[in-house]
């Protein structure tokens, strides 16, 4: 399970070290695709594949999911992790979060997103004052 917070550099190169927790679970290669809320997502291939098994069983005779699947297939990529645990984030993709100095990687279950530090911040403190109202709602369906 990948869980947790950590602050890491963006390199001149465009390579981001992944944090040693996150390594061994991560594998030699991994997929990095455009996220939700301005972050990007990074999957191990194998979730990489449950998801797209799921996204393939959505109907194409629907607009949304063929513009989700485009959003999240068109945008992704594979990258290795090197020798020292480092992936290269493409320009368009570092671009897309806004990544510049300061990353902040966020262990969430099954993948990890990579957020601005100043974008992460500001999204944390807003959720953080909304976590009683949103466990509320999520209490009355039946998940807490």
């Amino acid at each position: 399970m990948l869980i947790g917070e950590y602050t890491h550099t963006i390199d001149d190169k465009n390579r981001l070290s992944l944090p040693a927790k996150f390594r061994q679970e991560m594998g030699k290669k991994i997929v990095v695709t455009p996220g939700l809320d301005q972050c990007l997502f990074a999957f191990t291939l194998k979730e990489w594949q449950r998801i797209n098994d799921k996204l393939s069983q959505s109907s194409l005779l629907q607009a949304d999911n063929r513009s989700f699947n485009r959003f999240m297939f068109a945008g992704a990529i594979e990258a290795e992790v090197d020798s020292i645990g480092r992936i290269l984030i493409p320009d368009f993709l570092r671009e897309r979060a806004n990544l510049k100095n300061r990353v902040v990687f966020i262990g969430v279950s099954s993948r990890i997103e990579i957020w601005n530090e100043k974008t992460w911040i500001e999204y944390k403190k807003v959720v953080q004052n909304q976590a009683d109202t949103l466990a509320e709602k999520l209490g009355q369906v039946g998940i807490l």
